[in-house]
């Protein structure tokens, strides 16, 4: 029986590194038969429902068409018109869900939200994201990455991670990292913050038996010779954005930028830069949030954490990240979902 058979895609640590392994082999193998019109449609009429508590464009459109493609239906459901985790709990909600439908995507706010749904829930259900974690962002990178390295595997690569390092991105690399033992540099003028959080309590202490992740503030020592280079927006999803937040980030990181200075002090002309999106690249888009005092203080007219240059350049693979995740989605699906 296939071994991920019913089970649950909440977080990477849940798996070896032979699981993560085999998904991206699943990932690849349905990304050629998408390409080469060779799908197989193999959920016809299974019932996916997507709980989204967080807005989203890329993961809801992956869930979404890794669904069309094979066949199963899907119901969009904005928790706040539900009932859920509100009028009901969420013990109630998973088992009700169970009766209805084959799987659950979900995205939230808490870990710990998704982890009860989960222990309820006779169903698999895969998470979108949480403050925490995002997994199916991660398992899509890992695929980019193996798509992007000739002559090393993955457990040998180097990558940097370069800005705000206490977000999901952040602590899903630290499990990948540890899982995998590739090589992982966070480049940040912070430290990573457990705020009493169980999860993150966790990977704090795992990353103290790893040798092979680095935390520095010296930009120079962390990109010297990586192969990859991830930045992320400097606000995250879980944090009650104001202008008074943005400006302390923006004060903390601005240096941090990855531009185009500092691809060159990786001194690897092959270097891919990586962003999970959505990307403050473009002026236009954001000079509305902030104020040009801001603005022309920190010299921010060409992009926040990342330059418009480098994110149009032929070093970035960010548009090849998103369209993996319908892959690696689907894999997470289906390789749950078949028995076989």
């Amino acid at each position: 029986m296939n071994q991920f058979y019913n089970k649950h895609f909440l977080k990477l640590s849940d798996f070896s590194k032979e699981n993560i392994y085999e998904l991206i082999k699943i990932s690849e193998k349905l990304k050629n038969n998408k390409k080469n019109f060779k799908e197989k449609k193999k959920l016809i009429n299974k019932n996916i429902i997507l709980i989204f508590e967080k807005n989203s464009t890329r993961t809801r459109c992956s869930f979404e068409i890794a669904c069309f493609d094979q066949g199963a239906h899907i119901t969009y459901l904005n928790i706040k018109d539900s009932h859920i985790g509100n009028k009901e709990s969420l013990k109630d909600s998973a088992r009700i869900l169970s009766n209805m439908y084959q799987g659950i995507g979900y995205r939230g706010k808490y870990q710990k939200n998704i982890e009860n749904l989960a222990k309820y829930s006779t169903i698999p259900i895969w998470n979108g994201l949480t403050n925490e974690f995002h997994p199916t962002q991660i398992l899509a990178d890992l695929l980019t990455i193996k798509e992007n390295i000739k002559n090393k595997k993955i457990d040998q690569i180097k990558l940097s991670y370069i800005g705000d390092i206490n977000n999901n991105i952040s602590f899903s690399l630290i499990e990948a990292s540890i899982i995998i033992g590739f090589e992982l540099c966070l480049i940040s003028p912070q430290k990573i913050k457990s705020n009493n959080n169980f999860y993150i309590n966790n990977i704090i202490e795992k990353m103290k038996n790893s040798n092979n992740i680095h935390i520095t503030n010296n930009i120079d020592i962390g990109i010297k010779g990586t192969d990859f280079i991830y930045t992320d927006i400097w606000v995250s999803m879980g944090e009650k954005i104001s202008l008074q937040l943005w400006e302390k980030k923006i004060k903390k990181l601005y240096t941090y930028q990855v531009n185009k200075l500092l691809l060159k002090k990786s001194q690897n002309k092959n270097i891919k830069v990586m962003h999970c999106l959505p990307s403050l690249h473009l002026y236009n888009h954001y000079k509305n949030l902030f104020t040009n005092e801001i603005i022309s203080k920190y010299n921010l007219y060409n992009g926040l954490e990342i330059t418009d240059e480098i994110f149009e350049s032929n070093n970035s693979i960010i548009f090849q990240q998103a369209e993996n995740k319908i892959h690696a989605i689907k894999a997470i699906m289906m390789a749950s979902l078949l028995k076989e």
